[in-house]
């Protein structure tokens, strides 16, 4: 089905659905070297203006990759319930907008709709609203997810710890989580990126940080991110296994890439939820997505960036996830050229993830040859916060020295905290508050009150 946008004396014609999503997107690189984009902002607008008139049950007719050959694609169909549809069926693109605004639009029906919404019907919406639309209609969805901790609670926003080293030295780790927890950040879970896949390596990491957790009670959960096949070898060979991480787009041949498939992900899910470590839930697995993954593989199939990032948001919610983070700026600027296009995808992401139920975290970040600096972290971490964000990244001094890239500090943290009000994870703010690293507003007390800790930590370290 071709669609049509008179502006003036000029037609514009979309040959379908795939093309109007790709030219009513707003402007960013990747969509450009992929070709799809709009040639002129008259057309970006022409391609809005033809958006907003598509009814929602189109979606459901027309699929932008073919579902007999992509197990994404059939899981969206197979999965979409007609039941939780129905109460927004007979809404366009653009009354959806206008919907998820109103005043009596609230958490409660946006939790009605969440198995009726398909992530093409979310990212096309998106693509209509301005970024305080983005964030007022995310605050309104929060995602709520257990496992040793309570993460996504209105009112809270969680840290995930990145220690990373280049070495994957188990001092150099541990010392940089013990800084972390300092600052009061771990809550959404101590993560680590390894340097190598070697099984040993890793199985040394996972133990490393279950023992501390252990030692000192920590109501926390732990992570290497490795790839999906290892951490099942490593439950298989009895490792302390929390959180299943895996990395996943929004094609089944961009997942291919990735090594993974849908039941690949199934089986590591089924074998983190056999060994039963949750104490108050047992949402365990953690995803990673980012806009331009499908594209760097050569698997997008004309589909835009952000349609495709959205589409992996419907995987990742097969699985009840305990996090799912956007690591918004990652990919570089070939696919998000600059500041402007990183806060936008951030803010897009966020919201799409949230419509879809899924609980939406962002590595706010950006490589060191994109045209973006510090000061636009600081706003997207703020806009991020007002819009009810689940977790954002830890980093030492915001320089991830394994991954060169820069992120979210742990003092970056303490800041939006601050002016937001914002909490951490119940659980583990009376466990700061019990180990005298804050007081019970969550404010940090002074270093000398956490020295008791600093000693105990130092022993367990084997630091002098």
């Amino acid at each position: 089905m071709s669609y049509t946008e008179t502006i003036g004396s000029r037609t514009y014609r979309f040959a379908d659905l795939k093309t109007l999503l790709a030219k009513a997107s707003p402007q960013r690189s990747g969509d450009q070297l992929a070709g799809v984009a709009a040639a002129s902002e008259e057309e970006r607008v022409a391609a809005k203006m033809a958006l907003a008139q598509v009814p929602l049950r189109t979606f459901l007719n027309e699929a932008l990759i073919p579902y007999e050959s992509d197990e994404v694609t059939r899981l969206v169909i197979d999965d979409h319930s007609p039941q939780a549809f129905a109460e927004i069926s007979h809404l366009t693109v653009g009354d959806f907008r206008n919907w998820l605004l109103s005043s009596t639009t609230d958490a409660d029906a946006l939790t009605r709709i969440t198995a009726g919404l398909t992530p093409e019907m979310v990212a096309a919406v998106s693509k209509l609203m301005r970024n305080q639309d983005l964030i007022t209609a995310a605050r309104k969805r929060p995602v709520i997810t257990r496992f040793r901790n309570t993460v996504g609670l209105p009112g809270h926003m969680s840290v995930r710890l990145q220690p990373n080293h280049p070495t994957d030295d188990v001092k150099g780790i541990a010392a940089s989580m013990l800084d972390g927890l300092m600052y009061g950040c771990g809550d959404a879970m101590i993560g680590i990126n390894p340097a190598s896949d070697n099984l040993a390596a890793i199985t040394k990491l996972l133990l490393m940080i279950d023992d501390f957790r252990q030692r000192y009670q920590v109501p926390t959960q732990s992570c290497v991110l490795t790839h999906v096949t290892n951490t099942i070898a490593a439950i298989e060979k009895g490792a302390p296994v929390d959180l299943v991480f895996q990395s996943i787009a929004g094609t089944e041949k961009a997942n291919a890439g990735f090594g993974i498939s849908l039941a690949l992900l199934q089986e590591a899910y089924e074998a983190g939820l056999s060994l039963k470590r949750g104490t108050v839930g047992n949402n365990l697995m953690y995803f990673e997505t980012g806009q331009g993954s499908a594209l760097s593989a050569d698997a997008h199939f004309g589909v835009d960036q952000q349609t495709c990032e959205v589409r992996a948001y419907a995987v990742a919610r097969k699985f009840n996830p305990f996090l799912v983070n956007t690591v918004v700026g990652f990919i570089g600027p070939e696919y998000l050229y600059d500041g402007k296009q990183i806060t936008r995808a951030g803010l897009e992401d966020h919201f799409c993830g949230k419509l879809l139920g899924v609980p939406m975290g962002c590595d706010i970040c950006y490589t060191n040859h994109a045209e973006a600096d510090q000061d636009d972290m600081d706003n997207l971490l703020t806009l991020l916060g007002v819009a009810g964000i689940n977790f954002i990244m830890g980093v030492p001094g915001a320089d991830d020295v394994m991954l060169n890239y820069q992120s979210t500090s742990f003092h970056d943290a303490l800041y939006v905290r601050d002016v937001l009000g914002l909490r951490r994870a119940p659980e583990f703010e009376e466990w700061l508050e019990s180990m005298q690293i804050t007081d019970a507003r969550g404010a940090l007390l002074s270093a000398s009150t956490q020295q008791p800790l600093l000693e105990g930590a130092r022993d367990w370290m084997g630091i002098a």
